[in-house]
């Protein structure tokens, strides 16, 4: 029999299921968090549980906040089990439950009004965000905030109803100015390159489109540190959601299931306070810069050089794609040849050893995360995890041989079509201009690097496009499987 997770239920979950060793009670919010998504509950809620099962900062619970239409029902089913969530942690070998409970609250999402007032209460000194790599309102060639997107547009002009995470945090930090009270930091947790140096950029570059003095006093006044975060975390499905009941007796609307390792690394820049974060993990860096290139290139890009193939190969999981002796020799070869040479010393770390760890996790079968996931968003994740990279290959003359066939993988990928001849259902945020391009590369090759907002001018190298070109062609005639069989025996 099931138990319907709740604080009330709490003590009949069974022993091999953790549960808070803190009374719940006693926590009062410090974080109010944009973006209460599986990462987040998997993440930085598991840093904060642990943290109180020290009996530790308790003053620093996690109330949360959102602006899209679909955290209305995830507020709900929260809310019907008090912002508890069973974590299930998996590895190849075995699956661990724990319920926790840092999330003491959510506020109801888009109600400005409750949002600015909550963050304006001085005991709320971070306001943290997971709002995904593609929510921040970048140019994606250039990597700097974009003012003219349409949501940033609106906000700017209607600064005092902003619709935006980024237009609530300035409407948060100019009542607490107006009250005195000290500013609150803001804390990305999103997977992206200097994530706190994006996020000020967002949120000053909106500023300044309604009032420039106060965005200056929020660049000169408000902390935003850089972090490197890290947990591979499946979306949740009936499956899950079965496992949970069936395995550990629980009934719970919203549980995670997620790897057993978790990474952060934090730069320590908390003027208004900050939780003992360090006593549970957390690294604390001065530069998170070498931490964060390290894992957006060899994980987050060998992501994408397994996920593409995967997908044009009809293969569900991502474990599934390791198994396959052409995608994990891909994986093998791309990274030694093209990935890892090019990735700056991190201090006390082995890069190889780094990627063995990373090889090891992308295999793990009881993860579930499936080759569908890895594919999505390209447009918002390729500048970010591949492009940087063959740019970097380009300038110091090195081989891109590896790299152009990912991209023309992800080209391919995205006129909808798998080599089997199933359709490929929309799976990025720009999907229908992107399968227009790739149809159009078909024959054309250069139409696809026509995106100048994605390539850049990593689209003007000769021997990138010269690369790119051959392999999108071979793509087109001989499919994935045979095309990845001439890569690996050298036929370029």
């Amino acid at each position: 029999m099931t138990i319907k997770l709740s604080n009330a239920t709490l003590a009949d979950i069974g022993g091999s299921v953790a549960t808070p060793g803190y009374d719940r009670s006693k926590l009062t919010a410090g974080i109010l968090h944009f973006g209460v998504g599986n990462f987040h509950r998997a993440h930085q809620a598991i840093y904060l549980d642990d943290l109180f099962n020290l009996g530790k900062d308790l003053d620093f619970a996690i109330i949360g906040a959102g602006v899209m239409d679909f955290d209305h029902a995830m507020r709900e089913k929260l809310a019907a089990q008090d912002f508890l969530t069973t974590v299930v942690d998996q590895s190849a070998s075995r699956s661990e439950a724990r319920v926790t409970g840092s999330m003491v609250g959510y506020l109801p999402p888009q109600n400005v009004e409750a949002i600015v007032e909550k963050m304006c209460d001085p005991a709320i000194r971070i306001v943290s965000l997971t709002v995904t790599e593609g929510g921040y309102f970048i140019n994606p060639a250039t990597g700097e905030f974009d003012p003219t997107y349409p949501a940033i547009a609106q906000d700017g002009a209607n600064p005092d109803a902003p619709k935006t995470v980024f237009g609530l945090i300035i409407a948060g930090l100019k009542a607490r100015r107006d009250k005195g009270v000290q500013p609150f930091t803001v804390m990305s947790c999103d997977n992206l390159p200097h994530n706190g140096k994006v996020a000020r950029s967002a949120v000053v570059g909106l500023a300044r489109l309604s009032d420039s003095a106060f965005a200056d006093w929020i660049d000169a006044n408000v902390a935003f540190p850089n972090a490197m975060v890290d947990r591979i975390t499946p979306a949740t499905s009936d499956r899950e959601r079965r496992i949970v009941a069936e395995e550990f007796d629980i009934e719970d609307a919203m549980p995670v299931f997620c790897e057993d390792f978790k990474q952060w690394v934090l730069e320590d820049n908390f003027p208004a306070g900050r939780p003992a974060l360090e006593e549970v993990g957390v690294q604390f860096v001065p530069d998170v810069t070498p931490y964060e290139n390290m894992k957006i290139r060899i994980l987050n890009g060998g992501h994408a050089v397994i996920a593409y193939p995967g997908g044009l190969m009809d293969i569900e999981f991502a474990h599934e794609a390791m198994e396959n002796t052409l995608i994990r020799a891909f994986l093998d070869k791309v990274e030694n040849e093209e990935i890892i040479p090019i990735v700056p010393p991190v201090p006390d770390t082995d890069l190889q050893d780094y990627y063995a760890l990373i090889a090891r996790r992308f295999a793990n079968p009881k993860i579930g995360d499936t080759i569908r996931r890895l594919c999505l968003d390209g447009s918002n994740r390729q500048p970010k995890f591949i492009i940087p990279s063959i740019a970097d290959n380009l300038k110091q003359g090195r081989d891109i041989t590896g790299l152009a066939l990912e991209s023309a993988l992800w080209c391919r990928y995205c006129y909808g079509v798998t080599d089997s001849g199933a359709t490929i259902e929309p799976n990025d945020p720009s999907w229908d201009r992107l399968q227009q391009q790739a149809q159009k590369a078909k024959d054309n090759p250069a139409a696809w690097l026509e995106m100048r907002d994605i390539y850049g001018t990593t689209a003007d190298a000769p021997a990138f496009v010269e690369q790119f070109t051959a392999w999108l062609n071979r793509l087109w005639a001989d499919g994935a499987e045979k095309t990845l069989q001439h890569y690996l025996a050298g036929d370029r």
